[in-house]
């Protein structure tokens, strides 16, 4: 059951937005001077990092209403509601908002769309934390569809003046597809000036269905509740190939490796390098493979860390 290539997708685990989450929450324990630092939600979606931050200080709540009144709090990279920051603000809580710019953006185009009377269509997966956030800019405004099929039962005050907007961490091909559903119900549509499904999605999308085309089987590592890392799975499956989503080198299922001679790996944005070497040396210690990178995109792209963890200069 050993196979004898591994193949890594390139690019591949922390994006931009996600390694900035991640630093925030590191940099805030460093200057908190012992103070306690709350995090609102999983500053991203992978269980390896939330314990790894947990246990060098952070406490991670449900709600800010579990945060006490005065105390430091970081919002999460997936965004919230304006609600959320009202509160915050009414508790007296010193917020660090480690809102991936990504989805600040999509933020800002439902404030457009929705102060120009747009009734807006959100394509997304409702209950996600991302979609809430957006969800919250607009609520009286905004509709929450996930696929083609749910296009037909929409009610809108006024046809002609329908907008879309997109979780950024949707496959892209299917969102397509709603999109052009909107398109066909919709002529007048209008939609975000450049896409909302951030480079970062996009490029691991290629990655993996690139990758596929060339193994047996393709392990995604990633948390189950992280959306983008779930579109990978479904995108080599859709190239044909068994994909499996795994936390790390322990959930390897000795079943997915029958008969399979070169196996693909990937991770999603909020994963780790460090996941992905442990599944290589899991991988290795079956027997020994040979290791070889596809990349099909450079990423140089950083963001700043909020004002209030910054490093002086």
């Amino acid at each position: 059951m050993a196979p004898s290539r591994l193949l890594l997708a390139a690019p591949r685990g922390y994006c931009a937005g996600v390694d900035r989450a991640v630093e925030t929450v590191e940099r805030a324990l460093e200057v908190a001077d012992g103070e306690p630092v709350y995090v609102r939600k999983e500053i991203v979606h992978n269980r390896h990092v939330v314990d790894e931050l947990a246990r060098r200080g952070a406490i991670f709540v449900s709600s800010e209403d579990d945060v006490p009144p005065g105390a430091t709090v970081v919002f999460s990279a997936h965004g919230v509601a304006p609600a959320v920051h009202t509160n915050a603000a009414a508790r007296g809580l010193r917020v660090i908002d480690a809102t991936c710019p990504l989805v600040t953006k999509v933020h800002s185009e439902a404030r457009h769309f929705a102060g120009r009377g747009y009734t807006i269509i959100l394509i997304g997966h409702e209950g996600h934390e991302e979609v809430e956030g957006t969800f919250g800019e607009a609520p009286e405004h905004m509709h929450v569809i996930a696929s083609a099929e749910e296009v037909e039962r929409l009610e809108v005050s006024d046809p002609e003046r329908v907008a879309y907007l997109t979780q950024t961490t949707l496959a892209i091909d299917e969102t397509a597809a709603v999109v052009e559903a909107l398109r066909q119900r919709f002529p007048g549509l209008k939609g975000p000036a450049s896409s909302d499904i951030c480079y970062a999605t996009q490029n691991r999308q290629d990655a993996v269905r690139q990758l596929a085309s060339d193994c047996d089987a393709v392990f995604v590592v990633g948390s189950k509740n992280s959306s983008n890392s779930r579109r990978l799975v479904e995108v080599a499956e859709r190239a044909g190939r068994p994909a499996a989503l795994i936390e790390d080198g322990g959930d390897i299922e000795p079943e997915m490796l029958i008969e399979c001679d070169r196996v693909g790996l990937t991770a999603g944005a909020s994963a780790p390098e460090s996941l992905v070497q442990e599944v290589v040396g899991a991988l290795d210690g079956l027997g020994g493979v040979t290791v070889s990178e596809r990349t099909v995109a450079r990423e140089d792209v950083h963001f700043k860390l909020p004002v209030e963890v910054r490093p002086e200069r």
